[in-house]
């Protein structure tokens, strides 16, 4: 089965981490979605979508992409790093996921490194994240998807 996964990651790498944690173990395709901006997701059966999270979503930039590049009826995943772990981060991704009537086979998220607004004040809050921990998991979690 064919993958790629696109990624933004912005700040501190923690998403760039994670997904190359995964490539190392597995044949995945990775774009970077900020770097490359021609690419082409139909030749993929499967795809993820790797974000950091910010107010609550994914990354502005990566919901743009999911727009404009996913294929309708693609099977997904989803993997994100954040500075709290809560449920929620996703809603956006998926509502799009299903508007483009793709199949979503789950998803991963695990705590990174965050400076972001308020917490660059307290020196940040989830240091040392993504660590050997959550990038074993992270691997983990693709590993179930096949």
């Amino acid at each position: 089965m064919k993958t790629a996964i696109v990624y933004v990651s912005m700040h501190h790498g923690n998403t760039k981490k994670v997904v190359e944690a995964v490539s190392a173990k597995f044949d995945v395709t990775l774009i970077d979605g900020i770097k490359e901006k021609d690419f082409d997701l139909s030749e993929f059966d499967r795809i993820g979508f790797a974000s950091g999270i910010a107010f609550g979503k994914f990354y502005p930039q990566m919901l743009k992409i999911m727009k404009e590049k996913l294929p309708e009826s693609k099977a997904v995943f989803f993997l994100y790093t954040c500075g709290v772990k809560a449920k929620k981060y996703s809603k956006a991704a998926r509502q799009i996921a299903m508007m483009k009537k793709a199949e979503i086979l789950g998803e991963f998220g695990c705590k990174g490194y965050d400076t972001y607004g308020i917490f660059r004040f307290l020196g940040g809050i989830s240091k040392g994240h993504p660590n050997e921990t959550d990038l074993r998991k992270a691997i983990e979690f693709y590993e179930s998807l096949n």
